[in-house]
């Protein structure tokens, strides 16, 4: 039997308790803590983001009060209407080694302080990777009615495997089966940045990128770093491209300038906002995220015309450079749809992305369970009919 489905000792139980914001950044800039790659979702920072939501900042280690730590979570508690019991969720959490074989050891101690502070029902987004697709692979995969599952992946991570057989055996489930029901992206795509080059990362784009960078560089597109002051435009663009692309995020600008001063007050520059000027109107705007050696980027906006000009074509290379520059090891660039039928209006998303060289990663996904107790498992039940009926 692999060590890594080895069942655990359940007897042994790794300390956990209430950690503050202070000890929870320390850990994640610790050498321990920067190894297992924190996403921006589970920063201190992102509880202040989180209107609605009660955030807990709790870690495992030898001694969790005195800050030894192996492990942490941000814990978001949203209180059922008409109850006192939560649904707590830890958005691409918790921060712990998905590698240990004593997964027990630190699992069972969280979802017993979970219940304690009256949760129902919690819901987890390991870090491990499922399957990837290198661009080619994805690129020669489509067709009328394909779907990323129906390409043999490049890659299956067997970490992700055995992490996903050890929650199934604990009562896991994955959130909408084999399809994509988390409220994180499921599917997304990443530029691998470690040991390469600028001219590698040139390189890296085919050959409709390549041109649609120059074509912007010699229109005499500008790619500035704008400030709080400039997210009013970016939300006037979001909003326009929402109505352009059939989606809404449903985020007031509030939510924006909230992220913005939050992440920022944790580590400057932790968020940046890019803009793409011409002839002195703003035609596109991204926000980039950045942590420890991941970068992300989070959101995107343009306006509907001068597209011809290729202002986000210029502004991910810009921002690209200045993830590789900062020592970055990928650069995310967050969900992309699973569908490969070109005549799919999703599509079109993903095959701008393959364009910059990278892959399609499948990560775990998000998994819920409740918690232990009759009455636990009935709002349970009760919740997920709510959210199949809303």
């Amino acid at each position: 039997m692999s060590a890594l489905l080895a069942p655990a000792d359940r007897g042994q139980q790794t300390p956990l308790g209430p950690i503050t914001a202070a000890a929870y950044r320390g850990f994640l800039e610790s050498p321990e803590g920067a190894a297992l790659g924190a996403a921006f979702l589970q920063c201190p920072s992102w509880a202040e983001v989180k209107e609605g939501w009660q955030g807990r900042f709790v870690g495992w280690g030898p001694n969790p009060a005195s800050g030894r730590l192996s492990g942490v979570a941000l814990v978001l508690l949203r209180q059922l209407p008409g109850t006192r019991k939560f649904f707590a969720y830890l958005p691409e959490g918790p921060v712990a080694d998905w590698a240990d074989p004593a997964i027990d050891s630190w699992l069972a101690p969280l979802l017993r302080q979970l219940r304690a502070e009256g949760a129902f029902a919690v819901r987890i987004g390991p870090s491990p990777a499922y399957r990837r697709w290198s661009a080619a692979r994805a690129k020669s995969g489509t067709g009328p009615g394909r779907r990323l599952s129906d390409v043999l992946a490049s890659e299956v991570d067997p970490l992700g495997t055995a992490v996903a057989e050890r929650l199934r055996a604990r009562g896991w489930q994955r959130c909408g089966g084999e399809e994509d029901g988390d409220a994180q992206p499921r599917h997304v795509f990443r530029v691998p940045l470690a040991g390469r080059t600028p001219d590698d990362l040139w390189s890296g784009l085919n050959q409709e990128w390549r041109r649609n960078v120059r074509r912007a560089q010699k229109s005499g597109v500008e790619i500035v770093v704008g400030s709080a002051a400039d997210l009013p435009e970016f939300y006037r663009l979001l909003r326009i491209t929402e109505e352009r692309d059939g989606f809404r995020l449903g985020r007031p600008l509030a939510y924006y300038q909230r992220q913005y001063a939050a992440l920022n007050a944790e580590e400057p520059g932790r968020m940046r906002l890019y803009l793409a000027r011409h002839g002195g109107e703003t035609l596109a705007a991204h926000t980039m995220i950045r942590v420890g050696r991941r970068v992300w980027y989070q959101t995107g906006a343009s306006a509907d015309h001068r597209r011809e000009v290729r202002p986000s074509n210029l502004l991910q290379w810009r921002m690209l450079l200045d993830a590789q520059a900062l020592g970055a090891d990928v650069y995310d660039m967050r969900g992309v749809p699973s569908t490969l039928d070109p005549d799919d209006r999703p599509f079109g998303l993903l095959r701008w992305k393959l364009g910059t060289g990278g892959e399609v990663v499948e990560t775990l996904g998000e998994w819920e369970r409740p918690l232990d107790g009759p009455a636990n498992h009935a709002l349970y039940r009760a919740f997920q009919t709510y959210l199949t009926h809303r």
